[in-house]
């Protein structure tokens, strides 16, 4: 059930008005106001909407119900795509909506990961196993199991397995843009 008038003081208080600010907004009485916040009584629709104008929110978003984040991801979460010899693994599905995008990256023999253009951002990796060439412009590192590399996303770079035993990197990018 809504407490409508819970909701209101809410959104009142995030806008640091009075009852009685808000009732001369919207041309109601400070008591009435009173009313509506300790659910003594219901707005009509139309009250509602005014009320609800004044305070910048529209009918949808003041009924919708809250959003649980979800904070646990199990791999049946997860999304899988594969691309010759290389498996991605998104740790979080929904990442576009966040500001950081976590994958697994499984690089079998030969494999290597697509050129990544420049963006605004970072790029943190960690390799679980195996052992990696990180190429960053014209320069290359080696990334043996068990060491991290961190750049700016600012320069075009790619990830690539040299060796005949398979490497997995988990690979974090903020913002997201896989």
């Amino acid at each position: 059930m809504v407490e409508i008038g819970r909701k209101i003081k809410q959104y009142r208080l995030q806008l640091d008005l009075t009852q009685e600010e808000l009732a001369q907004r919207t041309e109601l009485t400070k008591g009435y106001i009173s009313q509506l916040e300790n659910d003594l009584c219901s707005p009509s629709i139309a009250t509602l909407e005014d009320i609800l104008n004044v305070l910048g929110v529209s009918l949808n978003e003041f009924f919708a119900e809250p959003r649980r984040e979800q904070v646990v991801y199990t791999p049946k979460d997860y999304f899988v795509s594969v691309s010759g010899n290389v498996e991605s693994v998104w740790l979080i599905p929904d990442s576009q909506v966040k500001q950081i995008e976590p994958i697994i990256l499984t690089l079998k023999n030969g494999g290597e990961s697509a050129e990544r253009s420049p963006f605004e951002g970072e790029e943190f990796g960690y390799v679980l196993s195996g052992e990696l060439e990180l190429e960053v412009g014209d320069e290359r590192y080696t990334v043996k199991a068990g060491e991290s590399f961190s750049l700016s996303g600012t320069r075009q770079h790619k990830l690539k397995n040299v060796k005949k035993t398979q490497t997995k990197v988990l690979w974090v990018t903020t913002p997201s843009n896989f």
